[in-house]
């Protein structure tokens, strides 16, 4: 069994016990439209307790009345009940619990009042497009509503406060030269630009105890032009701890920043020097943070002195026994986040967080695993994600399931998935939920294509469809030439592609394949007859794909229509006019058509026939995914 001692062992904050390194970052859920903490908050907390993290931080409290903004709140002590009662379970659970408190960009000065974008000055940027500079007396009153938020914590139950500094929220506009343009007391020098954090904490510590735990979640190098860099932040970090703050939980970049973050290109650990060179210049421990989704990772960072403690959330949200796998040495067993942004992209549209990999995140009493009431014989056709979840979980629940796959290998387009090279993280998921599968007592068919007839013979209870999706063509002239081949070919290496390339269709599989092909030396070119590059990716992970392609010199052409393919290239109208892009290849990622016949076909002769994933309609992997889950717990 592998040994994670430094990762395990316990730790003291300020008097606060921790059985071990592991703290779930505050994320925000959206899961309350109200305010307050409702029961599907404290479900998914508890969940995350109850998987062995030390401590657990609350996706972020605001001291101000939101209006409806879906965040929950802290400004009054009508919402004390309803955070003691997430306090108690997550202690039940055998955790400790901190609140974040914090102040995005919005702030109302009471109840129903106007909720306005507000910032230090009137400087716009990405994500505080039109603030209004706050007042000195405003600002007095903000960093009374911290203090009481503070001391409203402590009564509800919470072990610590951990107090928003960074990712470009209102503290940090105050520390940041770029949005801190103020010539009074809370302007200029980096004294005065920390003023109004250091009279939050010291506010704060007079209202819950000076040894009570406070900490501060602080930005170590902001990735803004015109920022805080880290030589600045060295500095700021000493103010707090002189300050009487008893923890650093160091991060890095505004929410508006243009250096990926947490994204699968991202490599892993890749943020762990900030909190090195802050951990250099004070004795109070650190946590680090972001990207960082492995157990070997984490208890080297503890190990080697680089980190005291590290954070984690969608790792978490991912699998919230991630601590005691990890701990009990069972860490093939660990469903790893892979970076894709889903939860992120589902926040930042306003809807309840989701993750791609673990349906029931956030939906734990929902979609929670019971034993089937009555055991039956399933046939589960097609070993992509949809199918691969779908069997594992009908398996876990004690049905008799057979797999069906034609190909060779499981994992359907996944395998196409993680081919671009920085998306290995999707061949660990594959992986993970191969040995599953296997796990679960699900047999396994592979190089068998299931039919009518094999539904005949074997006559099964239920079938579960999961055949998938195929290519769509378009009916272009040319289109059935030999230099003509579909994205998912070229990414499956079954067909070669000359110097020159035009990618028709500029969705992610589109991207993905330019970028796959450039990174090979070829000369690539993207056709999209939208007027927007990559409409089909999600918010939070778009600009980043989009930068790649940039930096890859990539080519991208919009409002383009194909209208014909022959061997000297494309011809697009655009504009009124049409326009010849030369090349030697032509690839087609115009998107997929759901392969369902089989399952037609079926419906008639089975009782129970289901369809999943593509075949049922072409989604997100975390579609896929969900469909498979679902399904097999409602056999």
């Amino acid at each position: 069994m592998t040994k994670l001692d430094s990762l395990f062992q316990p730790i003291e904050i300020a008097g606060m016990e921790l059985k071990n390194r592991i703290v779930f970052l505050a994320a925000a859920t959206e899961y309350s439209d109200s305010g307050f903490v409702d029961r599907r908050e404290v479900a998914y907390m508890a969940a995350r307790a109850r998987g062995g993290a030390g401590l657990l931080t609350t996706g972020m409290l605001v001291p101000s009345y939101m209006g409806p903004i879906p965040l929950n709140v802290i400004y009054d002590d009508k919402f004390i009940p309803g955070l003691r009662q997430l306090t108690e379970t997550v202690h039940s659970e055998g955790a400790k619990i901190a609140a974040q408190v914090g102040i995005q960009y919005f702030w109302a000065s009471e109840e129903n009042a106007p909720v306005e974008e507000v910032s230090p000055s009137r400087i716009a940027t990405r994500r505080n497009s039109s603030p209004r500079a706050l007042t000195a007396d405003e600002i007095h009153r903000i960093v009374d509503a911290y203090a009481e938020a503070g001391r409203r914590a402590r009564a509800s139950g919470f072990d610590a406060v951990e107090i928003m500094c960074g990712i470009g929220y209102l503290i940090a506009r105050f520390l940041s030269p770029l949005t801190n343009r103020r010539t009074d007391d809370y302007g200029g020098s980096l004294e005065n630009r920390m003023r109004f954090m250091l009279e939050i904490v010291a506010a704060t510590k007079a209202r819950v105890g000076h040894d009570y735990p406070l900490i501060c979640r602080m930005c170590a190098d902001d990735f803004m032009e015109g920022g805080q860099r880290l030589e600045e932040t060295r500095q700021v970090a000493v103010a707090l701890e002189r300050a009487g703050v008893h923890c650093l939980n160091v991060g890095a970049g505004w929410h508006e920043c243009r250096t990926p973050l947490v994204y699968m290109s991202v490599p892993r650990g890749s943020f762990v020097y900030l909190a090195e060179e802050i951990k250099k210049v004070i004795k109070i421990p650190v946590i680090a943070a972001y990207r960082i989704n492995d157990p070997l990772l984490a208890d080297s960072i503890i190990a080697e002195g680089r980190a005291d403690l590290v954070g984690m959330a969608r790792a978490l949200i991912a699998d919230p026994e991630f601590p005691d796998k990890a701990r009990c040495g069972r860490l093939d067993d660990i469903r790893s986040c892979i970076a894709c942004g889903y939860c992120l992209d589902s926040v930042m549209l306003a809807a309840p967080m989701a993750c791609a990999v673990n349906p029931a995140a956030g939906r734990e009493t929902e979609l929670a695993i019971a034993p089937a009431t009555r055991p039956k014989k399933v046939y589960v056709i097609g070993g992509g994600p949809a199918g691969m979840e779908a069997a594992t979980v009908a398996a876990q629940r004690g049905h008799d399931v057979t797999l069906f796959e034609k190909g060779d290998r499981l994992g359907g387009n996944l395998l196409l998935a993680a081919v671009p090279s920085y998306k290995w993280e999707i061949e660990n998921l594959t992986r993970y939920m191969e040995r599953q599968l296997r796990k679960s007592g699900a047999k396994v068919m592979l190089d068998t294509e299931a039919d009518e007839a094999t539904v005949a013979a074997g006559k099964p209870d239920a079938v579960i469809v999961a055949s998938g999706s195929r290519p769509n063509v378009p009916g272009i002239p040319g289109v059935d030439g030999d230099n003509v081949a579909t994205a998912l070919d070229v990414l499956a290496g079954k067909k070669p592609v000359g110097e020159r390339v035009v990618v028709v269709g500029g969705g992610q599989v589109g991207c993905e394949t330019a970028e796959h092909l450039a990174e090979q030396g070829k000369q690539v070119a993207i056709l999209e007859m939208l007027e927007r590059i990559g409409n089909d990716i999600g918010l939070t992970t778009r600009w980043v794909i989009l930068q790649r392609l940039r930096q890859a010199g990539i080519a991208t052409e919009t409002g383009a229509r194909v209208i014909e393919i022959s061997d000297k290239g494309v011809r697009a109208e655009r504009g009124g006019s049409v326009e010849l892009f030369e090349a030697d290849s032509v690839v087609l990622a115009a998107g997929l058509t759901p392969r369902d016949e089989l399952a037609q076909r079926l419906k008639d002769k089975v009782a129970e026939v289901y369809s999943i994933g593509d075949c049922a309609e072409v989604q997100k992997m975390a579609n896929a995914i969900e469909s498979g889950f679902r399904i097999a717990i409602a056999i």
